[in-house]
């Protein structure tokens, strides 16, 4: 059983910094790509960035030079670094993993969401 953890939401002003991790648990063998995906109220799911285990990088628009993505592989793990956020960065920010490769077979996982708020 994969599992996704995020961590370090919370409520920040904007021009201030927050830091988003997520841990995957379980057989896992590798992943192919992690990620981050947000979602504001009455509005789609969007990416925001992804990582490949190859180390491509993908961001969206709106937070390129803003937002870094990185990976530990070794360790499963994956980080959004968020610098001079805006009001329009409030969000259910989801920890996605594509390709999660276990003992017994492969799939896609996403975590259950961590709330980021920035205020204006």
């Amino acid at each position: 059983q994969v599992q996704l953890v995020e961590s370090g939401g919370g409520l920040v002003q904007a021009g201030e910094s927050l830091r988003l991790s997520c841990a995957a648990s379980g057989s896992i063998v590798s992943i192919a790509s992690m990620g981050w995906f947000r979602q504001a109220p009455g509005k789609q799911r969007d990416l925001v960035a992804t990582a490949t285990s190859g180390g491509s990088k993908n961001y969206a628009d709106s937070v390129k030079g803003r937002f870094t993505i990185s990976r530990d592989n070794a360790r499963n793990m994956v980080y959004l670094q968020m610098n001079s956020l805006k009001p329009e960065d409030t969000a259910v920010y989801y920890c996605y993993a594509a390709g999660v490769l276990t003992t017994t077979h492969s799939d896609n996982y996403w975590g259950q969401g961590t709330q980021v708020t920035v205020s204006s």
